[in-house]
């Protein structure tokens, strides 16, 4: 089973054996809508009994896990859905884990290197992809760019304008 992480745990919330997370999604909303998350790398199941969002947090509380000593260990852990409960993407949009890894290719087929990260904030993403060499291109994630993301097969195929990759 494939799984993709949601939120991070960065700590407990009173006594009940809440957990804060930090939502690593941007639908909030999401959260009331599951059932179960899988909880570290270990992927420890966990049924959802109450969620809340305060301040730009979610707040989980699990069934069996009702006092802070039982959810203690789970700090510093990722949140997980597994693939059956990811969000339905619209065409052209990628959930940022499918893409780190992804080979880069310039449109005449050299490879350029791989995609290890994606930047956010502007006015649209950023892909960091890292040569052999170790150095590293900034990319926009825009279609003048980006002409092609096959994530089946772990490719991007780009078109960079001059001086982009130099």
């Amino acid at each position: 089973m494939d799984y993709t992480i949601i939120g991070k745990i960065i700590n407990t919330h009173g006594i009940k054996g809440d957990l804060k997370i930090y939502p690593l999604t941007d639908s909030l909303d999401r959260f009331f809508h599951l059932e179960k998350v899988y909880i570290g790398d270990s992927k420890e199941e966990a049924i959802i009994k109450e969620v809340n969002v305060h301040k730009g947090f979610v707040l989980l509380r699990f069934k069996n896990l009702e006092n802070i000593n039982d959810v203690l260990k789970y700090k510093e852990q990722f949140i997980y859905v597994d693939d059956e409960n990811r969000v339905k993407l619209q065409k052209n949009q990628y959930f940022i884990s499918d893409l780190i890894g992804c080979k880069v290719l310039l449109q005449d087929g050299k490879e350029l290197g791989l995609l290890i990260d994606v930047l956010q904030g502007g006015a649209n993403d950023v892909y960091v992809v890292s040569t052999q060499e170790k150095k590293e291109f900034l990319i926009p994630a825009v279609s003048e760019f980006i002409k092609i993301v096959d994530i089946d097969n772990n490719l991007i195929v780009i078109d960079p304008i001059e001086g982009m990759i130099e």
